[in-house]
């Protein structure tokens, strides 16, 4: 027998447990480390207080506590709640499990066992815990969209004030046509913007009540859960009570919206460790999200750009990992449940650190738009001579064919399409005019795409007002920003 196994078999349960009295041995040490929750779910201190008031009121109200008894319970869970604030609550080891009984043994150190322990009638932690995340994650997810209101608005802002450079749009990395960059920075806005829709739709869809459920009955004494759902802020209840004890769907919901959004995070990350390689130079990263490197005095690395990429890849890593906990549960409560709440607690931190990082990113960047402008080829506008063919009346296959002998044409020359001469581009095709080397003007490309959601000066200038839309009113126009 190994010495815990010993320990175990001498030791009783301590008396607080919520769960004690059906045994008469005690835990292994080692398990009673293994089963602990409290060094994660303490997170959790200030939401479980408040189900337990709410649970005490409710409670009060069909005659289970006195009004005096509610009252106590009330000024105890004041003292807990301001030691908790303060960083003054004393966490007993092995006594603390979680941080139902640490809240619990606390009052009742404060009050007297004998009010405190009618708190706990008629619930369970499964309803418990089911309710303390359902308002964790509620409130955090409501910072994170203020944290993602403040990055949409950096990016308004940006492309607003930088509306008149030029730059590469790639496709499969390579260099396609002229974009504002802008627009550039818009189609990321746009892309948080959708992430801010669906953020909403996960807060709305958790924002329901299981306490009362109990450990997965319910409640035989006749508790309004009506009343504890409004006085904790929640839209509804969870209507089944087996239902409510083992659903977390919404820290997957969460998960998986945090893992797009942590996808879309990636994309920009990428772009932007491009643009600001010494290639491309189009911008530069402040010191505050770079760093050197222990060997090469002139690197410059982009980091914060990096572990963004990173961070995306540990996003989706706990979004699977939870997924396979909950996979093949039976119904109701199981411990492997446990599971969700430090899952939960890293994805939170991630994402919130995740967007703050980026938005400290592009508020800080240097844009060098000289850079930006070298890099637009004359090859770039092969698009405007097939357009200027299609204007002529041209049809657009043949008139791709034709573009593409051009560009041919120029290469084998060595030389840039715009350099070529009128009776060059005739050459190829008779139906190409004087203006032919019109098409070469990358302002003018640029501002030809006047169509919404386009390049031009003023359709950037419309999507903005889309974005500021949103910002203002939480609701993204459908077909117009004068709906």
């Amino acid at each position: 027998m190994s010495s815990t196994q010993a320990q175990a078999g001498e030791s009783k349960p301590a008396e607080n447990k919520l769960w004690g009295g059906r045994f008469t041995g005690g835990l292994d040490p080692l398990m009673e480390a293994y089963n602990e929750s409290l060094s994660y779910d303490r997170e959790f201190y200030a939401q479980d207080i408040d189900g337990s008031m709410a649970w005490a009121r409710a409670n009060k109200d069909v005659g289970i506590l006195t009004e005096k008894e509610f009252k106590e319970i009330e000024r105890g869970f004041a003292i807990v709640r301001k030691e908790w604030d303060t960083k003054t609550f004393e966490i007993k080891p092995g006594v603390d499990e979680d941080i139902h009984t640490a809240n619990e043994r606390r009052l009742a150190e404060v009050i007297g066992q004998t009010i405190a322990g009618k708190l706990h009638t008629g619930r369970s932690r499964n309803d418990q815990i089911a309710t303390d995340l359902r308002l964790w994650v509620r409130e955090k997810l409501r910072e994170i969209e203020d944290k993602l209101c403040a990055l949409i608005q950096t990016i308004v802002s940006r492309a607003e004030t930088e509306i008149d450079f030029l730059m590469p749009g790639y496709t499969h990395l390579q260099r396609a046509q002229p974009v504002r960059w802008s627009h550039w920075l818009l189609s990321y806005g746009f892309f948080f913007a959708a992430d801010f829709k669906r953020l909403r739709n996960v807060t709305r869809d958790l924002n329901i009540c299981p306490l009362g459920a109990g450990a997965l009955s319910g409640n035989v004494f006749g508790i309004d859960r009506e009343s504890i759902g409004r006085e904790l802020g929640f839209d509804g209840l969870c209507w089944n009570s087996m239902n409510a004890v083992s659903d977390r769907d919404f820290l997957l919901e969460t998960m998986s919206w945090g893992s797009r959004l942590m996808g879309h995070v990636s994309r920009i990350a990428m772009d932007l460790c491009i643009y600001s390689s010494q290639e491309s130079g189009f911008v530069k990263l402040a010191d505050a999200y770079s760093t050197g490197s222990s060997l090469m005095p002139q690197k410059k690395n982009p980091d914060a750009l990096e572990l963004l990429r990173g961070k995306s890849g540990q996003m989706h890593g706990l979004l699977s990992g939870f997924t396979s906990t909950l996979n093949s549960l039976p119904s109701c409560y199981n411990k492997d449940m446990q599971e969700g709440t430090p899952t939960i607690i890293s994805t939170i931190h991630l994402l919130s650190t995740s967007i703050q990082i980026l938005t400290g990113v592009l508020s800080t960047l240097t844009v060098n738009p000289s850079n930006m402008l070298k890099a637009l080829e004359p090859s770039m506008l092969a698009t405007e001579l097939a357009d200027y063919l299609v204007k002529k009346g041209v049809p657009f296959r043949e008139t791709h064919h034709i573009s593409g002998r051009v560009v041919a044409l120029a290469e084998k020359r060595g030389k840039g399409m715009d350099e070529l001469e009128v009776g060059e581009f005739q050459g190829v095709d008779k139906r190409f005019g004087d203006d032919v080397k019109d098409c070469f003007d990358q302002e003018a490309a640029v501002e030809r795409r006047t169509v919404k959601g386009g390049t031009a000066r003023e359709s950037v200038r419309e999507q903005i007002e889309v974005l500021k839309r949103l910002l203002e009113t939480k609701e993204m126009p459908a077909w117009s920003v004068e709906e």
